[in-house]
């Protein structure tokens, strides 16, 4: 997006120190003006010039300005843009300049986690980190509403905040529905909030970044911070978890005894140690198959008679 900011770069005649040094000589100037109230013929001179004078050093002293590092100052000239200035230093400006301060330091926001729909239609809560900061001053100043009082021209940071918190939870609404929060299929390979991961992340920041951009602000990080099921579902889809856990288990399981009792049967035949028809065959395999399949350990019963 297009910018109208420009930096303005502060002359040597700006520099603050030689500007005190003139502001120190017209209050001294101002001051010998007031010997001249002694003298009957110059009474009038003298007052005349002593106020001149002193409406001078007022005028002048009320033009210093110190700019901090990662700081800026944003001026116009009654009511016209003039430029920003971001070097650091003590400058004198022309108060008739209208002056607004504005913080280019990067700054934190923990967006508190907002309970959203994902793309499957189950209430989730989602909470982001975000770090930003604000990089053009035209469109911080000018393109938002962010005085305090605008009759005194004040730059709030708090409405900054407000805006950006308010952006950020229509940001993570939209990414939010854009994904399931879970696989309800393991067989499915589609992103979703939990494994999406940086994929989720970075898709986040570009949403921010182009919602923020309208008031001049840089994002630096987006991260979700905070997933989680909705209070009201987070029980039955804990129970439902737990069930995929169960089966995967038991898959493995019931796999892993399959290969046991075949394992068995191979070694039994090869190594001549029974001779099994099919009926004892198919007895064996469901007595191995209900040992390792158990959940408890089964109790050995000795038969001292027959299969039958």
């Amino acid at each position: 997006m297009e910018t109208k900011e420009f930096t303005k770069n502060m002359a040597g005649v700006s520099n603050g120190f030689l500007h005190l040094f003139i502001n120190f000589v017209i209050l001294s100037t101002a001051l010998v003006s007031a010997f001249g109230f002694t003298i009957p013929d110059l009474v009038g001179w003298a007052i005349l010039g002593f106020c001149l004078l002193l409406t001078l050093w007022v005028f002048h002293i009320i033009g210093f300005v110190m700019i901090q590092p990662n700081m800026s100052v944003v001026l116009t000239w009654f009511g016209v843009y003039s430029g920003t200035i971001k070097q650091n230093g003590f400058f004198w400006i022309n108060p008739l300049y209208a002056k607004k301060k504005l913080s280019l330091r990067a700054l934190n926001m923990d967006v508190e986690p907002i309970k959203v729909n994902d793309k499957n239609g189950n209430p989730i809560m989602i909470g982001l980190v975000l770090v930003w900061k604000i990089r053009d001053t035209y469109k911080a100043c000018f393109e938002i509403d962010s005085t305090t009082k605008p009759e005194m021209g004040g730059v709030s940071l708090k409405s900054y905040e407000h805006f950006v918190k308010v952006q950020s939870d229509a940001a993570l609404r939209k990414v939010a529905g854009m994904y399931a929060y879970d696989h309800t299929d393991q067989t499915n390979e589609e992103m979703t909030l939990r494994s999406g991961g940086e994929e989720i992340n970075d898709k986040l920041e570009e949403e921010l970044t182009e919602r923020l951009a309208i008031a001049g602000i840089q994002v630096g990080e987006a991260r979700i911070n905070y997933l989680a099921y909705a209070a009201e579902i987070a029980s039955v889809m804990l129970r439902r978890q737990q069930a995929e856990a169960i089966i995967a288990a038991r898959e493995k399981i019931v796999e892993g005894a399959v290969s046991m009792v075949e394992l068995a049967l191979n070694k039994l035949q090869e190594k001549k140690v029974v001779d099994l028809d099919d009926d004892k065959k198919a007895t064996m395999v469901s007595n191995l198959l209900v040992v390792l399949c158990a959940d408890e350990a089964a109790s050995p019963v000795i038969n001292t008679g027959t299969l039958y």
